[in-house]
């Protein structure tokens, strides 16, 4: 009976009921996304990135291959890609390519596709001389 009353006070007022079937339904918690990415964090090399983006040089890129755990790294017109994740760069080898490198002349003058497929792409950071 107070239930009723509550329910019938709540209309009155203009106001819609509580009830779990009215709540708006739950998206991924964030830290659900923070422990994926904690799970599997860009490795640094020498940590001279300060704000937590990478700075390789192209022999350090090397290492991240895709192979033994590592991630697996690209390289594009000086922008570090974390292609990891993607099912098409399995353990970092793809279309006869491999992951730890500078790929900058293949995917652009190449690939059929170009620099479209990188745009939601991770970028972990970028390359530098040395």
């Amino acid at each position: 009976m107070l239930m009723l009353a509550a329910f019938a006070s709540a209309c009155a007022a203009g106001a819609a009921p509580a009830s779990p079937s009215s709540a708006p339904a739950a998206t991924a918690a964030p830290a659900e996304t923070a422990e994926a990415a904690a799970a599997n964090p860009p490795a640094q090399t020498d940590g001279s990135a300060q704000s937590g983006a990478l700075e390789l040089t192209l022999s350090e890129l090397a290492q991240f291959n895709g192979k033994d755990g590592n991630p697996a790294y690209v390289a594009v017109d000086g922008v570090i890609y974390d292609v990891t994740n993607l099912p098409k760069w399995k353990n970092g080898e793809h279309n006869g390519y491999s992951a730890g490198q500078d790929l900058t002349d293949i995917i652009k003058n190449k690939s059929p596709h170009g620099v479209a497929k990188l745009k939601d792409v991770p970028v972990v950071g970028k390359l530098i001389e040395g």
